[in-house]
């Protein structure tokens, strides 16, 4: 497979998401996130099989932030997933393009996929919990969602580091939920930084 085919299928994903889920309207707006952050799989998974190389990969994902805060700054036409004072998905695509330009494949790929598939993840599990209970969805966290977020996250660095001891899979997977659990820092921009000081234990 060539790089502007790799580069393709990569894209199509989250460009069809971003599409098609205006349709969902400004209402499911954290589940729109959340199906686009899942759209970003494919990337990080050609990436991982070497299909892209991170000279190429870093500075997409880099200007793809980019163009997302420039809508953010105008306010202007995304509002279906953009959120008012809330720039996780510049935060996400920022991030994406540093743990690849600067990190392994293999740990970069773990770092990438826990973005995407575990915060997808405990975004909707959380969605579901408080619409379903008739509360306010916004910013809220709970355990369910971070139980979602843990399992995932374990499933995913056990899949790319098989050889690692279950202690140390079950402790970066602690770790990396605690950091998107907290408050205090975006967790687009706390996991990847955390995931950056606990990779001694991989």
């Amino acid at each position: 497979m060539n790089i502007a085919m790799a580069v393709f299928l990569a894209a199509t994903p989250i460009l069809a998401s971003i599409y098609f889920t205006r349709y969902l309207g400004e209402n499911y707006a954290w589940i729109n996130r959340k199906i686009i952050h899942f759209s970003i799989v494919p990337a990080g998974l050609l990436y991982y099989l070497g299909q892209i190389p991170r000279e190429v990969f870093a500075p997409a994902a880099f200007l793809f932030g980019l163009a997302q805060l420039i809508f953010h700054i105008k306010n202007d036409g995304l509002k279906w997933y953009q959120i008012n004072a809330n720039y996780g998905e510049v935060f996400f695509a920022f991030s994406a393009a540093f743990v690849v330009f600067f990190l392994s494949k293999n740990y970069a790929t773990a770092i990438l996929l826990v973005m995407a598939i575990s915060d997808g993840v405990t975004g909707i599990i959380r969605f579901a919990y408080f619409r379903k209970n008739g509360y306010n969805v916004k910013l809220k966290k709970h355990w369910t969602g971070s139980l979602g977020y843990f399992l995932s996250a374990l499933l995913i660095v056990a899949l790319i580091f098989p050889e690692i001891s279950w202690l140390s899979k079950i402790s970066w997977s602690i770790i990396l939920t605690l950091a998107e659990y907290q408050r205090f820092l975006d967790d687009n921009l706390a996991v990847p930084l955390v995931g950056i000081l606990i990779k001694p234990l991989i």
